[in-house]
C-alpha cells in the first residue's frame, strides 16, 4: 500500500475486508473508518442500549413512516471513503433494502450517537463524526452525551460542518428540527448515566 498526502493510509476496500473479518472473528467488533482513521466502537453497555431503545420508541410513535436503524453502516466522506456505524440512522423504513453493509446516507434524516465510556469517544463522537455526517448532508446529528449529561442537536449541514449546534442538559425538552420534526422530553436520560 502506498501512502500519499491525498490518500488515507488504508484503502476503503482494505478496511471493508478487515471489518468483515473482525465481524466474523471477534464477538462485538464494530470497526469504523473516519477521516482516514481506523477505529472501533466500544461494546455498548445496557444503559447505552436502553437510550437507543427509548429513542426508537419515540421516533416510531411520532413518525411511523420512519425507522431508527441501530445496525446499518453508512458511507461517509466521499473523498476518503469513510465508513461509520451510527448508533441509529433515522430513515424511511425501506431506505436500506438491498444496500449491503455500508449504505448510501442520502435518505437518512438523522443520525444518532450515544457516548460510550471509552477513551476514544471525545474524538470520535464530538469531532470526527459531526464533520463526516455534515459532509454527507445528513440534516440532523443527535449526540446524546452521557459524559456531560447533555443533548447536542447539530443541524443545517454546510459542507464539512453543521452551522447550528444546540446544547441542552438532560431534563429539558429538545426539538429535533425538520425534516425530523420530533420533540423529546429528555428527563428519562438522567436514569441511564453513571
Amino acid at each position: 500500500m502506498t501512502v500519499t498526502a491525498d490518500r488515507p493510509q488504508m484503502l476503503v476496500t482494505e478496511f471493508e475486508e478487515l471489518a468483515r473479518h473482525a465481524d466474523r472473528s471477534i464477538e462485538g467488533a464494530r470497526l469504523e473508518f473516519i477521516n482516514g482513521h481506523l477505529g472501533g466502537k466500544a461494546e455498548p453497555d445496557g444503559d447505552h442500549g436502553r437510550v437507543v431503545q427509548w429513542l426508537t420508541r419515540i421516533c416510531t410513535q411520532h413518525r411511523p413512516d420512519l425507522w431508527l436503524d441501530p445496525t446499518q453502516g453508512l458511507m461517509v466522506e466521499a473523498y476518503r471513503g469513510g465508513r461509520a456505524r451510527p448508533d441509529g440512522s433515522l430513515a424511511p423504513a425501506e431506505a436500506f433494502v438491498g444496500q449491503g453493509e455500508w449504505a448510501d446516507p442520502t435518505p437518512v434524516l438523522m443520525v444518532v450517537e450515544v457516548t460510550s465510556y471509552d477513551s476514544d469517544t471525545d474524538r470520535r463522537d464530538r469531532v470526527d463524526k459531526p464533520r463526516a455526517y455534515a459532509g454527507t448532508g445528513i440534516p440532523v446529528y443527535l449526540l446524546i452525551d452521557r459524559d456531560t449529561c447533555e443533548v447536542k442537536v447539530h443541524s443545517r449541514p454546510d459542507g464539512g460542518r453543521y452551522e447550528t449546534v444546540q446544547t441542552l442538559p438532560f431534563g429539558k425538552e429538545v426539538v429535533l428540527p425538520e425534516p425530523v420534526g420530533i420533540t423529546l422530553d429528555t428527563e428519562p436520560l438522567k436514569n441511564w448515566v453513571r
